[in-house]
């Protein structure tokens, strides 16, 4: 079997013709000796406030290939794709976003790469013409910065969807951090890897629930959860800011001994007390985002609550 995991949050408008094009795509698939394909389309409704419930239960009486959870709160897209992970029952697993960004028809190619024995096929989008300046260009130095900062390469321009084979589920599925970031974690399983590459279309059913400050969260998330590296550099950093007082210490001695003492203004001491008190403030403000982050974890609280199911889910 082969399971669509699809995350939803207030898609109304895009679950009918979400359903309509992938049951196709999928209907379309054939085992290796020619006979249909059986597969599953597993939603996890992540709080929504509209009639998005309403519109999968419609799906599911017109096909029970359509399965649904509903969970009791909005726990954001990486809880909920963890919530598919765990209850998706194909040999290969397949998240994709409602909003047909990523086309369907691209899965035909992943499944080629997976019998060819890829454990992961991730999706790499050719180009991001759909999105705008400002968003190519703060994805562009993300995905450097992280690669840069984290042991585990991400590959860039490559979103959550991808196939997975079942015994990289397995391995995620088991991994206890509550603070996700879903492509760290593909990443850091390993496995063997291979990408398709596809182009990305405009948005043309409902609306994007990303805006710029959660994607700036979404990266802190990514970087703090893959590297130590932002807390490494601040004892490098405080070291030569150290090493650099001790030589300024000894050339205001110097100076005091060989010319006699002179008085210094006070914008030069503003200056000192004002940068090495922002160096002290923005190092602890990194020092909390780890210590946050191991207060989420020591609570062991549930990453996410199915409030009902739909289908046999």
């Amino acid at each position: 079997m082969l399971s669509v995991i699809v995350p939803v949050k207030d898609e109304e408008e895009a679950v009918g013709a979400f359903v309509t094009r992938v049951s196709a795509v999928l209907d379309g698939l054939r085992e290796t000796d020619g006979t249909p394909l059986s597969w599953e389309v597993l939603f996890v409704d992540d709080g929504s406030t509209d009639a998005t419930m309403a519109a999968i239960c419609a799906a599911n009486r017109a096909d029970p290939r359509i399965r649904a959870l509903s969970l009791s709160r909005n726990f954001g897209k990486e809880a909920a794709l963890s919530a598919g992970l765990d209850h998706a029952r194909g040999a290969a697993v397949v998240p994709i976003d409602v909003d047909l960004q990523d086309p369907p028809e691209v899965i035909g190619a992943m499944l080629e790469k997976w019998r060819a024995g890829f454990d992961v096929v991730y999706g790499v989008r050719r180009n991001r013409q759909s999105d705008s300046l400002p968003k190519r260009m703060t994805a562009d130095l993300y995905y450097r910065a992280h690669n840069w900062l984290s042991m585990d390469k991400i590959p860039e321009h490559a979103g959550d969807f991808r196939l997975l084979d079942r015994k990289v589920v397995d391995v995620i599925k088991v991994m206890p951090e509550r603070n996700r970031f879903m492509k760290g974690l593909f990443a850091w399983g390993g496995f063997r890897q291979t990408a398709v590459e596809y182009d990305r279309v405009e948005r043309r059913l409902g609306r994007t629930k990303f805006n710029y400050w959660k994607l700036w969260t979404l990266a802190i998330d990514g970087i703090t959860s893959a590297s130590t590296v932002p807390l490494r550099v601040w004892s490098y950093l405080g070291g030569a800011i150290a090493l650099g007082g001790i030589l300024f210490a000894l050339f205001v001695i110097a100076k005091t001994i060989l010319f006699g003492s002179d008085v210094r203004g006070y914008p030069s001491l503003m200056v000192a007390v004002l940068f090495f008190g922002g160096l002290q403030l923005m190092s602890l403000g990194i020092l909390g985002e780890y210590v946050g982050r191991i207060l989420v974890e020591v609570k062991h609280r549930p990453i996410y609550i199915v409030r009902e199911t739909v289908g046999d889910a």
